[in-house]
């Protein structure tokens, strides 16, 4: 592939339309950076962006003879990703929304330690004290919950029974303070940094597409 990816996407597009259909892998792994920052802008986690960036994929391809080259193609794939976002937003509208709350007893809490890699505590403590500092931000009641439930590891029953609360007050105050210590952490953290689509994740994402785009 890397004698080809010099080409504009007007000449790749051109060639795909044409039958070249392997050339869509260029496409792919060209915008997959831009197209996780906006579902991970979107407050979608990864799972569910990377669903949205495939469905964005192949909405794309499918249409790509509809594809008008006077107008840049970024753009317009970036559209289709953020008409993507709205359409699932919309589809579990607020109404729908109770499901979110809903946590797994049985999940591991977000920052425990469950590894003695000398590397990944190093990076563990750096991020401790970028959640510390941002912890203190939130409101007590929100990090009340927050340290309880994800630092301390402490269930919701617990947690609700220590605070003196309802377990579904513990799991609205859970996801409130989560939204609220994202915000606090990305004022130190560049996007980049906060929504990076790694190597790790990009060649797994792309096989994965390109297998469906090949059965289309």
């Amino acid at each position: 592939m890397k004698q080809f990816e010099k080409l504009t996407e007007a000449e790749i597009i051109s060639r795909i339309l044409q039958g070249e259909k392997p050339l869509y892998e260029i496409i792919v792994r060209r915008f997959n950076p831009y197209l996780y920052k906006i579902g991970r802008s979107y407050n979608y986690n990864h799972e569910d962006t990377q669903d949205l960036m495939q469905d964005t994929y192949i909405d794309a391809f499918k249409s790509l003879a509809q594809f008008e080259q006077r107008s840049n193609f970024k753009t317009w794939l970036i559209r289709i990703m953020l008409n993507n976002c709205y359409r699932k937003k919309q589809k579990f509208s607020f109404a729908n929304e109770k499901s979110n709350d809903i946590v797994n007893e049985n999940a591991t809490p977000m920052f425990t330690q469950t590894h003695n890699d000398t590397q990944k505590m190093v990076h563990s403590r750096e991020l401790g004290h970028v959640i510390e500092s941002s912890l203190i931000e939130l409101p007590e009641d929100y990090r009340l919950v927050f340290s309880l439930r994800e630092i301390n590891g402490l269930s919701v029953s617990e947690t609700a029974s220590l605070l003196d609360i309802s377990e579904a007050n513990v799991k609205v105050r859970l996801n409130r303070a989560k939204s609220m210590l994202r915000k606090e952490i990305e004022k130190s953290y560049s996007p980049d940094e906060i929504f990076e689509f790694n190597l790790s994740y990009c060649n797994p994402f792309t096989e994965k597409l390109m297998k469906k785009i090949n059965e289309l």
